[in-house]
């Protein structure tokens, strides 16, 4: 969404041609007034290149870009432009980029590390700050990890991205 002043719905037009129904939509609210839509536009189409791009190359990369907002609106951009890349979306959302997580944030469930650097490590606590699990990956591999129900704070650094790969009933 375009900060500041936006222009009207009915006043974004390209400057050739004409947009699509679907066009018309992502840039609704994304438009800065005195913008050209058309660079809105072709921002969002970027995205759309990245993903198709990276999704090629490796899939959990993709998914990583986006859960990391690596690639900045990948959800708006996929939802109006590039519908085919919303499983991507959909599973980002319910990834962990490097950082702390705790309470209602942790969803138990196995976790599998998408880009994780030579320094990748985490470690799971319980209540009372007890250490349930952590670990490295000094070789730079994905790793597996299990978030159990009695966890209470999951930290990460250098890991990336943890996708999930199945919760915990």
């Amino acid at each position: 969404t375009a900060e500041g002043p936006k222009t009207p719905s009915d006043e974004i037009t390209p400057a050739t041609g004409t947009f699509t129904k679907k066009q018309k939509e992502y840039l609704e609210d994304r438009v800065p007034k005195g913008m050209d839509p058309a660079a809105v536009l072709q921002t969002g189409q970027e995205t759309c290149d990245k993903l198709r791009y990276l999704v090629k190359a490796d899939r959990d990369t993709a998914v990583g870009a986006i859960a990391t907002q690596e690639i900045p609106d990948a959800p708006a951009a996929v939802a109006g432009l590039c519908p085919q890349h919303q499983d991507l979306v959909d599973e980002a959302a319910y990834a962990y980029v490097d950082g702390t997580h705790t309470g209602k944030t942790l969803r138990p469930g196995v976790y599998r590390s998408a880009s994780p650097t030579t320094s990748c490590a985490w470690q799971i606590t319980g209540a009372g700050g007890k250490e349930l699990a952590s670990g490295t990956s000094d070789t730079g591999k994905s790793r597996k990890i299990t978030i159990p129900k009695s966890a209470r704070t999951f930290t990460s650094t250098g890991c990336y991205a943890w996708l999930a790969e199945g919760a915990e009933g």
